[in-house]
């Protein structure tokens, strides 16, 4: 006999918590890691440096109020006793898997805002970022389908 699945209120807020923290998260490492530490790009490259550090800006910001609002669910679901590991982990992969999957085909290849890296053949990078995106999307993805049938934490 499976477990009950958690109410849809309680999923529904697992849900919205891993995504934003995953959103966030995802965010957060590519702001800091290939826009400060690297300098390969900023968020918006096709203005003055200016205009690339005040989008980054912008960035950091959106990154950071999803990180922490998707930690404050999280406290709230713990205190609760609502937890689902496997569907709150699931949310978390395929909201940081979004982000990135997002990043590499629409803002890189479609909108153009930026590149991942400029001066280089984009073929490699843009096959590393896009896969490993889509990867974690679709590990998210199994985790949800999994946690479907699990029960809360009590």
């Amino acid at each position: 006999m499976t477990a009950p699945s958690p109410a849809p209120d309680t999923r529904r807020r697992l849900l919205v918590s891993g995504l934003l923290l995953g959103l966030g998260a995802a965010g957060a490492i590519d702001e800091i890691v290939f826009h400060q530490l690297l300098h390969w790009h900023h968020f918006y490259d096709r203005a003055s440096g200016d205009a690339g550090l005040v989008s980054d800006g912008l960035l950091h910001a959106a990154t950071w109020s999803a990180t922490v609002a998707g930690l404050a669910l999280l406290a709230d679901l713990r205190r609760r006793g609502a937890f689902a590991a496997v569907t709150w982990w699931g949310a978390v992969l395929t909201g940081a898997g979004a982000f990135q999957t997002w990043d590499g085909v629409v803002q890189h290849k479609v909108l153009r805002l930026h590149q991942v890296r400029y001066g280089v053949d984009l073929t490699g990078y843009d096959l590393a970022w896009t896969g490993a995106g889509v990867l974690v999307l679709l590990a998210g993805i199994v985790l949800l389908v999994r946690g479907r049938g699990r029960p809360a934490a009590g």
